[in-house]
């Protein structure tokens, strides 16, 4: 850009403009363009399976997904794949420590970057603005973080998830402290946004709890106080020996004095008294206290016959609260060293405790039936491992999708390599591992835009088999010939025609599944042909390709 001084003044009209366009309140950050990002202009993300990584253990089990990638590639297929299927995203992003731990543009960020924060928001915007299409209605997004960028991530998911409220978990995953010239931190943090107005991150399930309250009504104003409200103000008669409950006291007019010494039985007549001796109220009126006596719900705690109402609830979440500090979150002896038991040729830093990812997928998976857990900033596979504890563990069929890079072998020789390695019982590992998962491993790939328009649309076709059986969810191969292939899994199957010439011999071959299909048809255009399939005598859905993947691309990369 010209120096202000060097503007003509149609220049510096035009820049006035641009500059009273811009965001006034809110994040604002320098928009450093990512070249995967530019990249999608001219190439279209695909993927393709390597099938030699494939891990199939239980046929009644979903399959899981790793995908080999930049993850703004992975999140533009998933955008074709996974559009409002996602129940839960975890992502542990780089923490923008200024220690070359994370790149932009294949350039290490270091602290001396000028622009560290604003590639960061940059970086992370572009993944979360992508992220947000793949949640289902009453999906969850938790993200960690540590103080570097915690602000700037609070106040990005607030404009990006603007329906949502982003509450804070702080986690001590170090409590031997990590130094500093101040403060020795111990902890880091994870947002947690829900839908407003939804319980949905709930904690373990109690069969029933039992609760007490205080019976004097606490709070300001006459309604907490016999003046407001004088027919809750009477006594409560206890034996004070035992502390049993005898009954309640005469109905006291608003200005009436009350006796204060004891029954001719001997029993204490306790009032709804302050320590300062004001006239407060009881939760409840005369009628309901008698009723909740002889259901035995009141009682007075001895020695200073303190007034408490029991509260039975069946059937509960406990809370999850917001300071977690228990030593199963130390990410030393549960992350590192663990992992390191698991994959001793491993060195990965920072893993996350299998236990703090435990909990976080466990809350935000309560009350969901087969829900599917995405991560794409996947590293050591910490998500994919506690996805497939809890399902050993409570029968649910969660599935996981784990999106990363390959930088140093990451993807291979890490995340891979743990998911494999688990679905073999580890000595001294037994209760995390030795379990059965389903596995296909692909990484991304490009299709060129080619000037002729025609062209990039056959070339997309040819190799977008592997979206759609991830699309489907269907892996098992049944038919796979030069004009059509067929796929289809326990419940449906998924046909993919490329030439019209075997329309009918795609149909037969259908039909002798038996099951309902989902069938992707060739078209230079938008047409799906369907009085072609009138007269296919099953369950159908037909959809055009490779139009239905260009269209989500196109509001993609505008």
């Amino acid at each position: 850009m010209k120096k202000i001084d060097d503007m003509t003044k149609e220049e510096l009209v035009a820049l006035v403009k641009e500059v009273k366009k811009r965001k006034k309140y809110g994040l604002v950050w320098e928009d450093k363009p990512e070249d995967v990002v530019e990249q999608c202009k001219k190439e279209l993300p695909v993927l393709e399976e390597s099938k030699d990584k494939a891990i199939q253990k239980d046929e009644g089990l979903p399959t899981n997904l790793i995908i080999e990638g930049d993850n703004y590639h992975s999140l533009s297929v998933l955008n074709y794949t996974h559009a409002g299927k996602i129940d839960v995203i975890y992502i542990d992003p780089p923490y923008n420590t200024g220690a070359k731990d994370w790149k932009y543009n294949n350039h290490y960020v270091d602290s001396n970057d000028n622009y560290r924060h604003s590639k960061w928001i940059n970086m992370m915007h572009h993944r979360l603005t992508l992220a947000r299409n793949l949640l289902t209605e009453d999906g969850i997004l938790i993200c960690a973080i540590d103080d570097n960028e915690f602000a700037n991530l609070k106040l990005l998911l607030e404009e990006i998830l603007p329906s949502y409220t982003h509450e804070v978990v702080v986690v001590n995953h170090h409590p031997q402290g990590s130094g500093g010239l101040n403060i020795s931190a111990t902890h880091e943090y994870a947002i947690v946004s829900v839908p407003k107005g939804k319980n949905l991150f709930l904690g373990d399930y109690i069969e029933e709890v039992t609760e007490e309250w205080s019976l004097l009504k606490a709070g300001a104003g006459n309604d907490y106080y016999r003046i407001g409200r004088p027919r809750m103000f009477f006594a409560i008669l206890v034996d004070k020996k035992t502390g049993q409950i005898k009954g309640v006291g005469e109905e006291l007019k608003k200005d009436e004095k009350y006796p204060t010494e004891d029954t001719p039985e001997g029993y204490k007549r306790v009032y709804p008294l302050d320590g300062n001796g004001g006239e407060r109220r009881w939760r409840y009126g005369r009628e309901t206290m008698i009723d909740l006596i002889s259901k035995q719900e009141i009682k007075a705690s001895l020695p200073n016959l303190s007034m408490k109402v029991i509260k039975k609830r069946s059937k509960v979440y406990k809370p999850v609260y917001s300071n977690w500090f228990d030593s199963r979150y130390n990410a030393g002896p549960h992350g590192t060293m663990f992992l390191k038991k698991l994959l001793p040729d491993t060195d990965f830093p920072f893993p996350k405790s299998i236990y703090t990812m435990i909990d976080f997928i466990s809350y935000a998976t309560k009350k969901r039936r087969q829900p599917i857990i995405l991560d794409f900033f996947a590293g050591s596979g910490t998500t994919g491992h506690a996805v497939a504890i809890l399902n050993k563990k409570d029968g649910l069929k969660r599935q996981f999708i784990l999106c990363t890079n390959n930088e140093n072998n990451i993807a291979e020789n890490v995340t891979y390599k743990r998911i494999k390695a688990i679905t073999k019982s580890v000595s001294g590992l037994e209760d995390l591992t030795g379990i059965p998962i389903n596995l296909r491993y692909f990484k991304t790939s490009f299709v060129s835009k080619s000037k002729v328009s025609d062209d990039t649309r056959k070339e997309l076709v040819k190799r977008s088999t592997e979206m759609i059986c991830i699309r489907e969810n269907t892996f098992e191969k049944v038919l796979d010939k030069t004009g059509f292939k067929i796929y289809k899994d326990a419940k449906h199957t998924t046909g993919i025609l490329f030439n019209l010439d075997d329309l009918d011999e795609l149909k037969k071959k259908l039909k002798e599944q038996n099951l309902p299909a989902s069938i992707y048809v060739f078209s230079l255009t938008n047409d799906t042909f369907n009085e072609d399939f009138e007269d296919l005598e099953l369950k159908h859905e037909l959809c055009p390709i490779p139009e239905s993947i260009l269209e989500v691309y196109r509001k993609l990369f505008k």
